[in-house]
């Protein structure tokens, strides 16, 4: 099911409109998809999930170039992790959920750690261009590494025959 919405830009109130569009996925719920663009540049997209599942664990193996393109499913809820990085990305307040690949992954880490290398210093500083030259050669296929993704409503997933499923762990947090 696809709707049209025209509704008003929140930036600058120009007559814009707001897709919906439902899409099934298979061995998930259906999503929504919600986007909007407007010219004065405003963007939104977001992807929601409209159902729950069990909680699950999916971890992939990134061996090869070929792997990078394999789809991964993340909603609202759900966080990635990549062990041998030190990265771990849980859900926050504000998070969108996205369908991508593995690349894409690795892509938005290296702009939020592009982001970050724009006012850190010293240590952070010289400790974020590590990681982010570590995240360029992942990229490129030059190193392997583990993607985990987790997602305690089951509504995230790594889409490929060599992702394990497995039971969900939740993460413990240092107070």
């Amino acid at each position: 099911m696809k709707r049209v919405i025209v509704a008003p830009c929140p930036n600058c109130s120009s007559d814009t409109e707001y897709i919906y569009q439902t899409e099934s996925i298979p061995y998930f719920p259906d999503i929504l998809i919600s986007s909007a663009v407007c010219d004065c540049g405003f963007k939104s997209v977001d992807v929601q999930i409209m159902g729950d599942s069990d909680p699950v664990r999916y971890t992939l193996s990134v061996e090869s170039a070929e792997d990078l393109s394999v789809k991964i499913i993340r909603s609202t809820g759900g966080s990635i992790e990549i062990p041998e990085f030190g990265i771990l990305v849980e859900p926050g307040p504000i998070c969108e959920g996205f369908i991508t690949n593995v690349e894409g992954v690795l892509y938005r880490f290296e702009n939020t750690i592009e982001g970050i290398l724009t006012w850190a210093e010293d240590e952070q500083r010289e400790n974020a261009e590590n990681l982010l030259a570590t995240i360029r050669k992942a990229r490129s296929g030059e190193i392997p590494f583990t993607l985990i993704v987790q997602d305690d409503c089951g509504n995230s997933g790594i889409v490929s025959d060599k992702a394990v499923k497995s039971d969900y762990i939740p993460y413990e947090h240092e107070d």
